[in-house]
């Protein structure tokens, strides 16, 4: 039973590192930006959250994605848009500039402080299945990730902008000489970022029951790391490196002999060192040439 919860709690955890870094993924698949101020998407959802405290749980959770979505774009047009020819370093150090703004800004509203949120309580209790007793938050976990998996699998299989979205991350000059319209690609993958990053802060406050001004700054992190496990620019290596990123995480601290787990992180972040030596182009590899636009 020890080793079947192990298991659960490992895809949970993988579940929710895919999600993170699908959504910096999505972003560099078009635009070749990593955007590290994905995490205050993360941050504005939750507080948003919190700011709608005694409302519904529908409203609370569909203002905290509209929230999450808008800043997105407002990221988009008002930051990136105008440096989308400027070279990498450039839009790099302007992801970090937004960051530190918007956790500023968050700063002077809500002040510093780790902030009480209650969200969903009832997903804290546990189901028991024979010996085995099942959080319900990460079955809740579970099963949003598969279905959002599921949908965006349809959406860029079957639908016109999914279509065009998966042509610009294979071949973005190629894409927008066919006449796919560059503003319109970059502004979805933000937007749907931005959903991303949404259903990931439902998740951290449903779990701590807290909220702070840095609370996604670790898991962009972790979020790029896993995508470029997974192989930058592919969004199915961005799940399958999120999944490994958070299985290996379990597996560590279960397996690791008690005296060594505090340095789980050093070994987990070790093995992906060796990992990216032997195989630096990650697990998917995409050999079409790109140049960002």
């Amino acid at each position: 039973m020890n080793l079947v919860q192990t298991a659960i709690d490992a895809i949970n955890l993988g579940a929710i590192y895919a999600l993170a870094a699908l959504g910096v993924g999505l972003i560099f698949s078009v635009m070749n930006l990593i955007n590290f101020a994905h995490g205050e998407l993360i941050t504005a959802a939750a507080f948003t959250v919190y700011a709608l405290d005694g409302q519904p749980v529908g409203i609370r959770l569909g203002a905290a994605v509209v929230a999450a979505v808008c800043l997105a774009l407002v990221m988009e047009r008002v930051a990136f848009r105008p440096l989308r020819k400027a070279n990498p370093a450039t839009l790099l150090v302007t992801s970090f500039a937004v960051s530190y703004l918007v956790q500023h800004l968050v700063v002077l509203i809500f002040g510093a402080r780790p902030i009480g949120v209650s969200l969903l309580p009832e997903l804290s209790e546990s189901a028991a299945l024979g010996e085995l007793r099942l959080p319900l938050l990460e079955i809740a976990t579970i099963a949003v990730t598969l279905a959002l998996l599921a949908a965006m699998t349809f959406f860029f299989r079957r639908r016109p902008l999914g279509i065009q979205m998966r042509a610009a991350a294979e071949d973005f000059t190629m894409a927008r000489l066919v006449g796919i319209k560059a503003n319109r690609v970059i502004a979805a993958a933000f937007a749907m970022s931005g959903i991303l990053a949404a259903v990931l802060a439902f998740y951290q406050v449903a779990q701590s029951g807290t909220i702070s001004y840095r609370m996604g700054v670790d898991l962009v992190l972790v979020a790029f790391v896993s995508a470029v496990v997974g192989g930058m620019g592919s969004l199915t290596g961005a799940a399958l490196g999120g999944m490994l990123v958070g299985m290996t995480s379990v597996a560590l601290q279960t397996f690791l002999p008690p005296t060594w787990r505090p340095y789980r992180d050093a070994f987990l972040f070790g093995l992906f060192i060796a990992f990216l030596i032997g195989r630096p182009q990650g697990l998917v590899f995409r050999k079409a040439h790109r140049v960002r636009i």
